[in-house]
């Protein structure tokens, strides 16, 4: 009965009615994820090289060798300010930061455990000076948060190797302990970091394992305006695909309303009240935390494109930085969210605050909406002329958005054609601003 009023409870906030925090949310529609830890000194991705081990992949990292690495962590050039004038400079309007992921090792001060930052040669907490660096940009801060915590002995017999029990161990009699000890942490995030605009849970199946009613519950008590991600198995106010984009426009699942993403199908458009929030994390290059060898950098342009897909199916982009071991962002990664940032300046107006376009099978590129204005994005250009079928209104006037200029155009039996210039105005992605009647 409990499970089901609280089943009842969280489909009720999310069911019901315009969510202030959710609109912000789809109006933000880019910010930054960070994962950061003592991982990036080892130049691998947090735990996985010991809960799956591949000796290709990560040689030479073993238990013990990881077991050295809060001993060696001592970012010198940290600067939490910098941090955040970038994602500004990127056009990013809210960041996730991993307080803690899989290895359970604390970017912040817990009274709870010795594993933690404060305990390295840095000694200071990470956190404390971001959430003060954002707090006064005026940044919204979300925190990540992993369910699994392989260095805690409550969630996993320790004396075993982490390959053997990563899904933690239900069945000991210390997991309500550990249930406990999570309660306990995250009552910390919420309590002594300022606005906490939305808890990241990460996890690893099965999910019922946690309990999860007990730490949503508990975050709407404490920061009833924080959004909570759907990685927690039951609820959630938002859909997180991970490395990829929906084919359609995801949305609610009809049967039970558990928020399931799916995607509608190509073509077809979800009513306003079924459409499913949702935010695609990616990776710049093919690694969450950092890694001195992945030199397999998206363009600029392949991230100003994959930003409009996701914004023309009414998403957001979570856009990762792994920062190196001594806390700078390297050039790279910097390069090109400056080079994103440079763009919207331009064309902010195509993706912030936008919702899903009327037209998902556009051969050339994307659209998105605004109340009474479509913005077409133009990825592969049409030089003379631009077509669209099946356009249901009358376009009344067509622009270019970036300066302005007026374009002739013709609609006649739902296609609309459009007069272009011989060259694309942007090589990245030009936005026509249509504007319907």
């Amino acid at each position: 009965m409990k499970k089901l009023l609280l089943l009842l409870m969280v489909s009720s906030i999310v069911l019901g009615g315009a969510d202030p925090k959710l609109e912000r949310f789809n109006e933000w529609k880019f910010g930054m994820f960070i994962h950061w830890g003592i991982y990036s000194v080892a130049s691998v991705e947090s735990t996985w090289p010991l809960m799956r081990p591949n000796p290709k992949r990560w040689p030479g990292m073993t238990e013990a060798v990881y077991a050295t690495l809060p001993a060696r962590f001592h970012p010198t050039h940290f600067d939490p300010d910098a941090w955040v004038q970038l994602a500004k400079d990127a056009g990013q309007r809210y960041m996730v930061f991993t307080t803690k992921h899989h290895d359970g090792f604390c970017m912040y001060e817990s009274s709870f455990t010795d594993y933690k930052v404060t305990k390295t040669p840095y000694g200071k907490d990470v956190l404390a000076q971001l959430a003060g660096s954002c707090q006064r940009a005026g940044m919204p801060l979300g925190f990540y948060f992993s369910m699994p915590d392989m260095h805690h002995p409550d969630y996993r017999d320790t004396s075993k190797p982490e390959s053997e029990n990563y899904r933690g161990e239900p069945a000991r009699p210390e997991w309500p302990l550990f249930l406990d000890f999570t309660e306990l942490q995250l009552r910390e995030l919420l309590t002594r970091y300022g606005p906490v605009a939305i808890v990241w849970f990460d996890n690893i199946a099965p999910f019922e394992k946690y309990t999860p009613g007990r730490y949503i519950h508990l975050i709407h008590e404490l920061q009833p305006g924080t959004l909570i991600n759907n990685r927690l198995g039951v609820g959630g106010d938002y859909g997180t695909p991970e490395q990829k984009i929906p084919k359609g426009v995801p949305a609610k699942e009809a049967a039970g309303n558990n928020l399931a993403l799916l995607a509608t199908p190509s073509g077809n458009l979800p009513p306003a009240q079924d459409f499913h929030p949702w935010e695609a994390c990616m990776t710049i290059n093919g690694n969450w935390g950092y890694n001195k060898d992945d030199h397999g950098f998206k363009s600029t342009k392949s991230l100003i494109q994959t930003l409009a897909d996701i914004a023309s199916k009414g998403g957001n982009l979570l856009l990762d930085v792994g920062p190196t071991p001594d806390g700078t962002i390297q050039p790279e990664f910097a390069e090109r969210l400056r080079g994103m940032g440079a763009w919207l300046k331009v064309n902010g107006a195509s993706i912030y605050g936008t919702t899903f376009g009327p037209w998902q099978d556009l051969p050339f590129g994307r659209s998105t909406r605004n109340g009474s204005t479509v913005y077409l994005h133009v990825f592969t250009w049409r030089a003379g002329q631009l077509e669209v079928e099946r356009v249901a209104q009358q376009a009344s006037s067509v622009r270019l958005l970036a300066t302005g200029q007026p374009l002739p155009f013709h609609q006649e039996g739902g296609r609309l054609r459009i007069d272009t210039p011989a060259s694309a105005p942007d090589e990245n992605d030009t936005v026509l601003a249509i504007l319907m009647r």
